[in-house]
């Protein structure tokens, strides 16, 4: 099974489901801002990848946080403010039959699916 999560009118997002669409893989999208995201599966996320990685500190978001609360993340506390603000994690994020990556790289696409 294949879950893109994400947020629908995120550039990245459109990319990749260009690009799955484009070379017929069915797959489940899970918009994150209005289905919002459970504790589970950013745990899961993390476990395999690095909360760093999920984290999307260059966004606008991440930018408009308190200046505290950027300092005080950590391993801890990230899962509770990701699900607190679902436009933090990095996009997109790809599960394919409980493997996970972050971002699209039409190159890495190719590597997952063939």
């Amino acid at each position: 099974m294949i879950t893109l999560y994400g947020i629908k009118n995120c550039d990245c997002i459109k990319k990749a489901r260009k690009w799955l669409d484009e070379n017929r893989r069915e797959y489940r999208f899970h918009d994150v801002r209005i289905n919002g995201i459970k504790t589970e599966t950013i745990a899961i996320w993390i476990d395999q990848i690095g909360w760093d990685r999920v984290l999307n500190k260059r966004s606008t978001s991440w930018r408009n946080l308190d200046n505290a609360v950027q300092q005080a993340v950590n391993a801890e506390n990230v899962t509770s403010l990701l699900q607190e603000n679902p436009t933090l994690i990095k996009r997109p994020v790809l599960d394919v039959n409980g493997i996970i990556s972050v971002g699209f790289n039409i190159d890495a696409y190719r590597r997952i699916f063939n």
